[in-house]
């Protein structure tokens, strides 16, 4: 790299990598799938999947954006030949459809900070909220604003480039995540019969193992680590050479493993000791914490914090998202940076509307029978993922495994486990997914 932007340490680049693969499904998602699927066992091999198949395939998207020094559409076609950047081409297609909804439900997080904040979101009546939540994301107007405000925070912070800052967010935005979620597991773990929610989060129900379940933690674990758009190779690209990528994305790996555990630490508990039910999925953020604050002590300040760290884990993915498709046009297309994000953001928000009203005005417009919404997400979670996992163990296995596995540096029986599991291991599995969800 010449004149390229780069990371200004490694420890920059680590958690902004895993601020990107740490996001709102970490906090709602990962314990809602844990609870249905038996606890423990499906956590093991949750655990497993991570730190095997999550790990070779995010060594393999970092090696691809270095090796090339540029993002995804770039890369594939520098690696692989042209027909290859179709598939980074699918993955920014992907990150703006991505980043469109998931900035709208980012607005959700930066609204009921400011209910915390005046106190609006405590009540002990589930009902009350259930109402108060169905009314704010059916307004036409309010949910615009939000989301409007999130678009801006995460461009105000990739304006200021990869080290001044995607990096200098990363440091402030990753410590205070974690400190947050300490603060609120260590008050969960106290509160009268918290047990029970650790036994049913960490219990392993082996009865529950069948292929069905052991795919879903698969496609947990892939999608947990933000794999499949292109987001680390966007992220890669900016590493410096002298960097060891096997030992970045051990820490990656580790930290976004970490966080959801901590995120089902801090949930269960709460739900157990107040007999929620730790299943209600995206509901549990904005219907079911509340009704715990209500009844701790400081309750008030307790919500102000779940709050801002769901508003924290939204900006540190959203940035990925936002860096991934401008990578394209900076790279590929010569185009300058700054007018490049400000049209990207106002794009993503112009996409972003159809989807917020997706549950109210329009929410009787359908697609293949989904809402605007569930359509958006559908077509990056269940296609375009799996579709850009399979295409990356592919290129990384077979069509460009020496270039890739000489990148990373492996050696011995790790190179030949790492090409094992790009070759073979990977897509067998990711199409495994792939057809499960379709």
């Amino acid at each position: 790299m010449t004149t390229r932007n780069a990371w200004g340490s490694r420890l920059g680049f680590i958690l902004a990598a895993a601020g990107s693969a740490i996001g709102l499904g970490a906090i709602w998602k990962f314990p809602y799938v844990t609870a249905m699927n038996g606890g423990g066992a499906f956590l093991l091999l949750f655990l497993i999947f991570s730190f095997t198949l999550g790990l070779a395939l995010m060594m393999a998207e970092i090696a691809l954006g270095r090796s090339a020094a540029n993002g995804a559409v770039g890369a594939f076609k520098k690696i692989g030949g042209k027909p290859w950047a179709l598939l980074g081409l699918l993955g920014v297609i992907a990150g703006f459809v991505l980043f469109s909804f998931y900035s709208v439900v980012g607005g959700w997080t930066f609204a009921y900070l400011g209910k915390a904040i005046d106190g609006s979101v405590l009540s002990a009546d589930p009902k009350a909220l259930e109402a108060m939540f169905g009314s704010f994301v059916a307004d036409p107007v309010k949910p615009l604003i939000t989301h409007a405000l999130f678009t801006l925070a995460t461009l105000g912070i990739v304006l200021g480039g990869i080290e001044k800052g995607i990096e200098r967010a990363g440091k402030v935005l990753m410590p205070a995540l974690f400190i947050i979620m300490l603060i609120l597991m260590v008050r969960s773990l106290t509160l009268p019969g918290a047990w029970a929610g650790v036994v049913q989060f960490l219990a392993p129900d082996w009865s529950r193992v069948n292929p069905s379940m052991v795919v879903e933690a698969l496609g947990l674990a892939f999608f947990s680590l933000s794999l499949g758009v292109g987001a680390m190779v966007a992220y890669g690209s900016y590493m410096h050479s002298s960097e060891e990528i096997l030992s970045a994305s051990l820490w990656v790996v580790f930290l976004a493993v970490m966080i959801a555990l901590l995120a089902g630490l801090m949930i269960f508990p709460a739900v157990a000791a107040f007999g929620l039910n730790p299943a209600a999925g995206p509901g549990l953020t904005f219907m079911t914490m509340p009704v715990v604050f209500m009844h701790l002590p400081f309750g008030q300040l307790f919500a102000i914090a779940f709050f801002a760290l769901l508003a924290t884990a939204a900006l540190s993915s959203s940035v990925a998202m936002l860096e991934l498709i401008a990578i394209w046009f900076i790279d590929d297309l010569k185009l300058p940076r700054r007018p490049v994000l400000i049209g990207i953001a106002l794009a993503v928000f112009l996409c972003g509307i159809p989807a917020s009203w997706s549950f109210g005005i329009w929410s009787d417009v359908r697609i293949f029978g989904k809402s605007i919404f569930d359509a958006m997400d559908y077509f990056v979670s269940n296609l375009a993922m799996p579709v850009g996992g399979i295409g990356l163990a592919l290129l990384a296995g077979w069509k460009a495994g020496d270039t890739l596995v000489d990148e990373v540096g492996l050696q011995g029986w790790k190179r030949q486990a790492w090409l094992m599991t790009c070759r073979y291991l990977a897509p067998v599995l990711i199409t495994a997914v792939l057809v499960k969800n379709l």
